[in-house]
């Protein structure tokens, strides 16, 4: 077994210029530099239909949910940055995560997430930085098995916050998201080296 931990990473934003999606950016190469191996996804490449259990009943979970369920089962860890839109969760996020969560076949029930280490982060124009959002999320993600480190980050005036080059103007919240990205390279070594 390779003690390379394997990490998932995503933006709940479809927006080309996402700030989440510089966010997590930032924690992703961190992880990277720690000696995780990193898929930093996309939610734009896996379009899925708002979830429907008429529609999973006539045609299965859609193929697009089952590439991404895949990519997730086969990771140790989960790196999100979350927008916050109207004091909550986005909608692609909400959908990916209920679509994910679908049981199929031989498979063990919430597979993608059961046991996985995860990391929050969040960038919002907002003055409070997309917190209230992180809440929402945390709990969802709880709720379905995934271990969440307490550490977060959340960057408010996200339109103000980052240089040309997607790093973030203040340096020590550069450093705080990307010791989040290490923190969670380092804990998902740790706990992909114990056996359950």
């Amino acid at each position: 077994m390779s003690a390379v931990p394997k990490i998932v990473a995503l933006a709940g934003s479809l927006r080309k210029d996402s700030f989440n999606k510089k966010l997590v950016r930032i924690a992703a190469d961190a992880a990277k530099h720690a000696g995780a191996e990193v898929t930093l996804i996309d939610l734009k490449d896996y379009p899925l239909p708002i979830f429907d259990e008429d529609l999973e009943k006539e045609s299965g979970v859609p193929a697009k949910a089952m590439e991404l369920k895949k990519l997730f089962i086969g990771s140790d860890a989960i790196m999100i940055s979350a927008p916050e839109y109207n004091s909550s969760i986005t909608a692609v996020l909400k959908n990916t995560i209920d679509w994910l969560s679908r049981p199929v076949p031989n498979e063990a029930p919430l597979a993608a997430f059961t046991g996985k280490t995860a990391v929050l982060m969040a960038a919002s124009p907002g003055a409070l930085g997309g917190l209230r959002g992180l809440v929402t999320v945390r709990s969802i993600l709880g709720n379905i098995g995934v271990i969440l480190l307490p550490e977060q980050v959340a960057v408010m005036k996200a339109h103000e916050a980052f240089n040309a080059d997607g790093t973030l103007k203040d340096a020590k919240q550069q450093q705080s998201v990307q010791k989040l990205g290490e923190r969670l390279a380092v804990v998902a070594r740790k706990l992909k080296a114990i056996e359950f």
